[in-house]
């Protein structure tokens, strides 16, 4: 294996806690309906242009009005970063997980929609941006997942073959864009996905293969180098 590329959101980290506040005080600035911290979960996964234009219309794919969108991110930025970190936290198996695949000397890379001025403190915050070769946040790349952009420039950072790399997240956005690279993913069943289970995806929606934790690691690791010999 040459390279491990980890999705953030929903694979390493429970960050909706935060998310949601930072969506209520958007609101309440705006003197709107406060969301629902179920509803934030769902919305989770695009990126946060895309988080809040669900949070100002409700809808998954309906875009907010132009000037009330430019509006409210300023008042979501300002709001997230006073509270990125402050109630997220680590799934159960994430920090053992990365210990084990840091004493392979096999590099990771973070890769997420999220952009780089709230993931890169939020990694910093959680103590786990030791375990990674690079980040890549949803505005270093010009498409973000399912775009294969991202994880091809993983690939490239990192000098790996996207045949023999690896991607574990969450969503179809993560399956989709580890199909598009060329990159074997594993997901994960406990994150957001929109509320939609990983287990029951179509096949051409679906992982390689689902863990409950990254304990499961070693064992799909082993599976996956059996079929790279």
């Amino acid at each position: 294996m040459e390279l491990v590329a980890i999705d953030l959101d929903g694979t390493l980290v429970d960050s909706v806690k935060d998310l949601h506040q930072a969506v209520n005080t958007m609101q309440a600035a705006l003197s709107r309906h406060i969301s629902d911290e179920d509803d934030v979960r769902h919305w989770v996964g695009n990126g946060i242009e895309r988080l809040v234009h669900r949070a100002l219309t409700g809808d998954m794919l309906q875009n907010a009005d132009a000037v009330l969108f430019e509006h409210a991110m300023v008042i979501f930025r300002q709001a997230y970063a006073n509270v990125n970190g402050h109630y997220s936290s680590l799934y159960p198996g994430v920090r053992q997980g990365l210990e084990w695949m840091a004493s392979l000397g096999v590099p990771m890379v973070m890769v997420t929609n999220k952009a780089s001025a709230f993931s890169r403190p939020l990694l910093k915050h959680l103590a786990i941006d030791k375990y990674f070769a690079h980040q890549i946040g949803g505005d270093d790349v010009t498409a973000k997942k399912p775009s294969a952009e991202p994880l091809l420039l993983a690939a490239s950072l990192c000098s790996a073959t996207p045949q023999r790399s690896l991607l574990i997240g969450d969503s179809i956005a993560d399956f989709q864009a580890a199909r598009a690279a060329g990159f074997a993913c594993i997901g994960v069943s406990y994150g957001y996905n929109h509320g939609r289970a990983v287990r029951s995806l179509d096949s051409n929606l679906a992982p390689d293969a689902v863990i409950d934790s990254f304990l499961e690691l070693p064992a799909q690791f082993a599976r996956l180098q059996r079929g790279w010999v």
